[in-house]
């Protein structure tokens, strides 16, 4: 005999919603985490091509730059640009390497003019350092290395034993390099507004930190990453969400009054300024921030004198109005090192060896070759020098 049940409205219910829970589809715990695994690996390997930089595009490689320079090959196959100047070697009383700035290459030379370099017999070979122009990019760089590339362009150039070397900004930095590991190939050597590194163990806290708060903040954060973070140099410098360096954005903010006025002097430039980055930012900018600023073994207030016996002479030249490079650094390691000579320009900007006259460039090429206390002579015997200065 059959029974009626009767079922109440909310037993129905109820009934419907477990069946329905029971129908609702769930991924199993093991695929779900296996899905967060692979999004989370996609998403690092995104931020790590990002802050690759592209392969450098090597001059005279398929695809790359034209070669337009004279080049050396240097020991380890890699190519070396240079320019020479002044009078010929073979007839050359004084011999001078100049190792350009931050952002620059061989065209930038020593603004010395022609006059003075024939009167004294100055042979100059200016040149790209790696990366920049026409020189091959170092991978393996280091602080010493550039100091080793700068000895054997000498000896292919058949300089001689010892020869000079001026350096300006980050190329003066350079020149640190020079004095530390190749000072018995040195006849002299002279220092222009060159670059500090705000972590060098010789530098007392407060000196670093006073010249570190005269920085522009972008340009703080692009020399903060460059030594606490070099791997992300190329990113930082290249993305557009935070203001990155200034001086690799040639803002005119890092211009003081003095360099404005000298800003019409960069017009020659762009005959050659393509080729200054063109090989890639990565291998010659970033390259150059990520050495000087980053871990030196060696101070220069570390340094000793190269020419205990007067033999040469050291000098540093700094524009108390240099908004690029603080002042206050250099006249810290100018007291360390007594046996520097110290020459600080009063208003001059970081541009100053730019300027015409005897103020600027020609009188660094005097003084630095010991000629400036011979200029009363000179102008007696009615040289070059007396038309030019007196």
């Amino acid at each position: 005999m059959a029974v009626n049940r009767k079922i109440s409205a909310a037993s129905a219910r109820a009934h419907t919603r477990k069946a329905k829970q029971g129908n609702s589809f769930r991924l199993p715990s093991g695929l779900l985490r296996k899905i967060s695994l692979v999004l989370l690996v996609g998403l690092f390997a995104w931020a790590y091509q990002s802050i690759q930089p592209p392969p450098p595009r090597i001059c005279g490689s398929p695809g790359g730059p034209k070669i337009t320079s004279s080049r050396i090959k240097l020991n380890d196959g890699r190519h070396l640009a240079y320019k020479e100047h002044g009078v010929a070697n073979s007839r050359a009383k004084h011999k001078i390497i100049y190792v350009h700035g931050f952002d620059s290459c061989r065209h930038d030379a020593l603004p010395a003019s022609q006059e003075l370099m024939e009167e004294l017999g100055v042979y100059m070979v200016s040149f790209d350092r790696t990366g920049y122009g026409e020189s091959d990019p170092n991978p393996k760089r280091t602080v010493k290395s550039m100091a080793f590339d700068i000895e054997e362009l000498a000896d292919q150039l058949e300089m001689g034993t010892k020869f000079y070397v001026i350096g300006f900004s980050m190329g003066g930095q350079i020149v640190w390099s020079c004095l530390k590991y190749i000072p018995h190939r040195l006849a002299g050597a002279a220092l222009v507004a060159p670059v500090i590194n705000f972590w060098w163990p010789g530098l007392p806290a407060n000196v670093s930190q006073e010249g570190f708060d005269k920085q522009l903040e972008p340009d703080k954060w692009a020399v903060r990453v460059a030594h606490y973070a070099p791997w992300l140099s190329y990113w930082w410098n290249t993305q557009k969400w935070f203001p990155y360096s200034n001086v690799v954005a040639h803002s005119p903010l890092i211009f003081s009054a003095s360099d404005k006025k000298l800003l019409p002097r960069f017009e020659a430039r762009k005959e050659y300024e393509m080729q200054i980055r063109q090989q890639g930012i990565s291998e010659s900018l970033c390259s150059d921030m990520k050495i000087g600023f980053g871990s030196w073994e060696f101070s220069p207030t570390d340094l000793e004198n190269p020419f205990p016996n007067n033999e040469g002479s050291v000098h540093l030249w700094h524009g108390d109005d240099d908004l690029v490079v603080p002042v206050g650094p250099q006249r810290y390691i100018a007291e360390k090192l007594p046996w520097i000579h110290y020459h600080e320009v009063a208003g001059a900007g970081h541009m100053f060896i730019l300027e015409d006259g005897f103020g600027s460039t020609d009188r660094i090429i005097l003084d630095f070759l010991e000629f400036l206390p011979l200029v009363d002579i000179l102008f007696h015997e009615g040289s070059f020098l007396s038309d030019c200065f007196f």
